[in-house]
């Protein structure tokens, strides 16, 4: 990116900050939540830019005045040096942040886990991943919630859809997905199943997808697309939990997909469930067209359960957490899978950054 460019691009997004600040401060637009809270997450997504520019600004400004003054006070000079080192940082700053982003990270995410090979120790496996994720949200002060669980026999998961959310304006519109995006795919574990008499180590796989969770101003689901059928909830074994038929299965007609719920009590309630899920379904499917359309090199989360196509392998008798995409291994499983995953999803979200820089001056080096 040109620095003709970067200037186009800054004029461009601290005009439309200003006018979201405008916006923001009218009340008559706090009476629709939906399209406040965007305007919302869209102005903390600008705020740094702002912000880092001021900051460089101000600096110019300083330095200026400061070497007006050096020549009769000493203090100023040494001012001076400090303010020459600081400002190619804000630049530097500057220039990173306006580096086009992923739009959805400001979102929130509704998270699927499934059980794949490995039976019975893949349902337990499914359900630590679900503790693990719960917890991380927890040590974030994210909410989330349970939209709907399918159990095994010995207390794991066989498939489970949980919704992780922000409370209030994510802080510089680094939302639940700026993270969470990049648990997506198949996840292996390597220990001695629960299940297991002679002590052998096993592995097994479980299945996680991510999606930005959808609003109803997203995506617009004609009632007449989508078939509702109900049915009787059930548990582990697949006996009845439930004596009423609450349950719901929506099927897409257009697109296929389906989304169930059976976790709530009220037919209402696993109804309003499953559609949060099939908008999150809907809207993923739209953005990878639309990146298959624009020839996007963004490579779409793993969605079969196979050992083959891992992003991760938790490795128990050794204590190991590896990340394949980009070789990160520590030796602290037992934390990580306790929710303590900032270690790994730094060190992802630093290689994404550096992938974003590397692609920007690639196509410097081409213009």
């Amino acid at each position: 990116m040109s620095k003709a460019t970067d200037s186009n691009r800054l004029v461009v997004l601290l005009a439309e900050h200003s006018e979201l600040e405008k916006q923001l401060a009218d009340p008559s637009i706090h009476a629709d939540a939906g399209v406040a809270r965007r305007v919302g997450r869209r102005y903390a997504e600008l705020s740094p830019i702002a912000a880092t520019n001021s900051e460089l600004e101000e600096a110019k400004a300083d330095l200026v005045a400061a070497e007006e003054l050096a020549a009769d006070d000493p203090d100023f000079a040494a001012e001076a040096d400090d303010l020459r080192a600081r400002i190619p940082e804000l630049e530097e700053k500057l220039a990173e942040l306006l580096l086009p982003r992923d739009p959805d990270d400001s979102r929130d995410v509704i998270v699927e886990i499934k059980a794949g090979e490995g039976g019975e120790e893949s349902a337990l496996f499914a359900s630590d991943l679900l503790r693990m994720y719960l917890r991380y949200a927890e040590k974030h002060g994210w909410a989330a919630e349970v939209l709907d669980s399918q159990d095994s026999d010995m207390g794991g998961v066989k498939d489970v859809s949980i919704a992780i959310k922000t409370k209030g304006t994510p802080e510089g519109g680094n939302g639940v997905w700026s993270r969470m995006k990049f648990e997506g795919g198949v996840h292996r574990v390597q220990r001695v199943p629960a299940t297991e008499s002679q002590g052998r180590i096993h592995t097994s796989a479980a299945g996680v997808l991510v999606m930005p969770e959808a609003e109803e101003i997203d995506i617009d689901i004609n009632p007449n697309d989508v078939r509702v059928d109900t049915y009787r909830s059930s548990g582990p074994g697949g006996q009845s939990v439930n004596t009423t038929d609450s349950a719901i299965r929506l099927t897409h007609l257009p697109t296929g997909i389906v989304a169930s719920c059976q976790n709530e009590k009220s037919q209402l309630q696993n109804r309003e469930q499953a559609f949060r899920i099939l908008r999150a379904r809907l809207l993923a499917v739209k953005q990878e067209e639309a990146a298959a359309a624009a020839g996007a090199a963004r490579k779409s989360q793993v969605r079969t359960v196979d050992r083959s196509e891992r992003v991760r392998t938790y490795n128990y008798p050794q204590n190991r957490v590896t990340d394949h995409r980009i070789g990160y291994t520590a030796h602290n499983l037992d934390q990580v899978i306790q929710g303590d995953m900032d270690g790994v999803l730094d060190a992802l979200i630093s290689a994404e950054r550096q992938s974003r820089l590397e692609g920007s001056e690639a196509g410097l080096s081409r213009a």
